[in-house]
């Protein structure tokens, strides 16, 4: 039942700098039960305030692919790293449990962030196949000294298979309206959460959600912050401007991660959302399952090959003419 860490690509490469640029690359990674991959990346940037705060403001997009399968697929609703404030992907992370996107706080040049992307999968035996795309906006200058590094935690203790499917993204307008957030049909589990996020940091576009099937009622934001732990100073992010520590807020703009209490995947997610102007808006769903407790499956022929040399013989001899 022990923890295991293992270290299993290095880049220097695919890290953020003075353009912005989208990196794909895969590596084989050792089987077993994966319960999450880490992504610590360390650089120096030209100047601090390259990255204002927190530095997933910089990430626009990031999809980690396990053995063919999809199993994070994180799409930013803004990207912006002279957002002085926590970050959507730095949010969204931590409402999957705190501690999951958190960085050494310098207050200089130098970062070293930590993300911890959740998995929950049993690999096979053998090697497998890890595929990623990271995207990220373009930084005021060039920076220096970058090392992306991709680790796995090994933990056969893990309870839940983890899945983030692909956004459903909708065209709002200043009324209330009726958004489906559809939903994978391949994948078993249940909706754990959603992650709203408004296509700017504006936090006022958006002002009431009601999720039809578990209220009469529409709820403004505020209260679905009360609601999700955010009020209670559950958002935290990096600010260089106090050092040696990270520092905390009651709200993430623009982005709301909604509780559902493993909502059945029966049908499409049904909302209504009332904005004050037009925007587009996307809608992520967090699916979780139970570990079923066997390993992924390897690849398994179908049509057996029987054998026999006594008979092969007997075959090619002139005995049955």
């Amino acid at each position: 039942m022990a923890v295991r860490y293992t270290l299993v690509n290095t880049s220097t490469t695919d890290a953020p700098s003075n353009a912005a640029a989208t990196y794909n690359a895969g590596f084989n990674i050792p089987g077993g039960a994966v319960d999450e991959i880490i992504v610590r990346v360390s650089q120096t940037l030209n100047a601090a305030g390259d990255i204002a705060a927190d530095w997933p403001n910089v990430v626009s997009s990031m999809r980690f692919i396990l053995n063919g399968i999809t199993v994070f697929d994180y799409q930013a609703g803004y990207q912006d790293a002279a957002n002085n404030a926590a970050s959507p992907l730095g949010y969204f992370l931590n409402g999957m449990g705190r501690g999951r996107s958190v960085e050494v706080n310098t207050g200089g040049t130098g970062r070293e962030v930590y993300l911890r992307i959740p998995v929950g999968r049993n690999l096979a035996a053998g090697i497998s196949r890890m595929e990623y795309t990271i995207g990220y906006g373009a930084l005021a200058g060039a920076s220096t000294a970058n090392n992306v590094q991709f680790w796995i935690r090994y933990n056969p203790a893990m309870q839940t298979t983890t899945t983030i499917g692909a956004a459903t993204t909708f065209n709002y307008s200043a009324t209330t309206q009726q958004v489906v957030c559809r939903v994978p049909q391949n994948v078993p589990g249940t909706l754990a959460a959603i992650l709203i996020q408004n296509d700017a940091v504006t936090d006022t576009d958006i002002t009431d959600v009601r999720i039809v099937s578990q209220s009469d009622f529409a709820m403004d934001v505020d209260m679905w912050r009360a609601l999700n732990g955010d009020l209670y100073n559950g958002v935290e992010y990096m600010d260089p401007a106090t050092a040696a520590q990270l520092t905390f807020a009651q709200e993430c703009g623009g982005v709301l991660l909604l509780p559902l209490f493993d909502l059945s995947l029966d049908d499409d997610l049904r909302m209504q959302i009332t904005a004050t102007t037009a925007g587009t808006l996307s809608i992520t769903p967090v699916i979780t399952s139970a570990i079923a407790g066997r390993p992924q499956p390897a690849s398994v022929q179908t049509q057996s090959v029987p054998t026999n040399v006594s008979q092969a013989v007997l075959d090619d001899s002139a005995a049955q003419v």
